[in-house]
């Protein structure tokens, strides 16, 4: 991880530069961010999160190796290079298992960082907020950092084993929990500077007493709550007033900065913020298969008023596969039917998006793609639904098949974070 190592100190140098982590295993999301990563002549962070993807398939079916092994085949197809390609393991821990003992969750903890370094995953965010069936609520910083340094070792050892660059690590956990807010939100806390330095100390201290002190200089971020995140309607934007004292204490620690995460649908103007106060990776995942949504409904709409009843009617399909399989969402949209519908397509914490792999909806998307493509629709029905894709094909900016057009609107979330980093 020499690049992100490089980065880091380029940034405590004084250059306000960072980094943009990709939270997303759709291929759609992930060709578009290989696409633009290529466009801007850099390398890509490709992350999955320990619920996403885990020795048990996760909610996407897949194991490390296999999130791997989709990300370079569709590398391979637009010709982006391997080498370019970081990938990072988010919120790496217990998470998954929070239902059992500390001893049983520890224990498939080592078996998921075993697997994600053995993968590939170099960039390790250790994550063992979380309390564990007996634990205390919430945890100690020691206990947390205690945990995160028996992850630690295992990882280590499996890089050994597996060679190649060292990992890099990242501690700490935000507040609310990961992929948004479930609860509406009007004010946000920014984490306090001795809240931050009681973590960093804990976990010093912890790999420390394991053995671990030549590994903390690759410990290069900290995940603290910088005043940003989303509910289901709302954004709370970041404030740099706020987070001041916060920015500057980092400044102490010359191979840290800070991560931040939820930083969907921050304006590009608050993200260069965030990276100048030291916010320096920033997380997005929700915020780009949101796009995504977006521009398939329109599509949705545009083929509907094209074709009629020869349509795919990918939105009913979506629609149905939720309501029929309510898991991803119901515990977060509550039971008011009223809002019900509005919320399983329009919150901004985008709870379709464990929806796309089901086959019923692949077969409708596929039908969508085919049918538009086929009939390619007039450019008046593209103005009126995809304004800004439809200058992209005015201007020769890109063609006007459906992938192109999909691609281009994720492409316009990218481009705010790499300006920002």
């Amino acid at each position: 991880m020499k690049y992100i190592l490089d980065l880091i100190s380029q940034h405590k140098a004084g250059d306000p530069v960072g980094i943009y982590s990709v939270c997303s295993a759709h291929p759609l999301v992930i060709e578009a961010s290989l696409r633009h990563a290529a466009s801007c002549g850099g390398k890509i962070l490709i992350e999955a999160t320990s619920n996403q993807v885990n020795q048990d398939g996760g909610y996407t079916g897949m194991v490390p190796h296999d999130f791997c092994k989709r990300v370079y085949e569709i590398a391979d197809q637009v010709d982006f290079s391997r080498e370019n390609i970081l990938f990072g393991g988010d919120h790496l821990g217990p998470n998954c298992w929070q239902d059992l003992e500390a001893d049983e969750a520890m224990e498939k903890s080592k078996i998921l960082i075993e697997q994600y370094v053995l993968a590939g995953f170099r960039k390790i965010h250790l994550d063992c907020s979380m309390s564990l069936i007996g634990d205390a609520v919430p945890l100690s910083d020691e206990t947390v950092a205690t945990r995160a340094a028996v992850l630690c070792q295992v990882s280590e050892k499996a890089w050994q084993k597996a060679g190649g660059e060292a990992p890099v690590y990242i501690v700490g956990t935000e507040v609310p929990v990961p992929g948004g807010a479930q609860e509406d939100l009007d004010q946000l806390a920014v984490t306090s500077s001795d809240a931050a330095r009681m973590t960093i100390t804990a976990h010093e201290k912890a790999f420390a007493d394991v053995g671990l002190s030549s590994v903390w200089p690759r410990v290069i971020g900290l995940v603290v709550q910088p005043g940003v995140e989303f509910d289901h309607h709302k954004v709370i934007d970041y404030i740099p007033q706020k987070a001041a004292e916060l920015s500057g204490y980092i400044e102490k620690y010359p191979n840290m900065v800070y991560e931040a995460h939820s930083t969907d649908y921050q304006t590009a103007d608050n993200l260069k913020e965030l990276v100048k106060d030291h916010f320096a990776i920033l997380k997005v995942g929700p915020g780009l298969t949101y796009a995504m949504r977006e521009a398939l409904w329109a599509l949705d709409a545009i083929e509907k008023e094209w074709l009629g009843d020869q349509a795919s009617d990918l939105k009913g399909a979506v629609l149905k596969t939720m309501l029929d399989n309510p898991v991803h969402w119901q515990k977060y949209y509550g039971e008011d039917a009223g809002k019900l519908k509005f919320l399983m397509q329009y919150s901004l914490s985008d709870r379709i998006r464990y929806y796309w792999p089901e086959p019923d909806v692949e077969q409708a998307l596929e039908k969508l793609i085919k049918n538009l493509n086929n009939n390619p629709p007039p450019l008046a029905l593209l103005s009126q639904y995809l304004p800004d894709q439809y200058y992209a094909v005015r201007s020769g900016e890109i063609k006007s098949d459906i992938k192109s057009l999909l691609l281009h609107k994720i492409s316009t979330i990218l481009k705010h974070y790499s300006d920002a980093c």
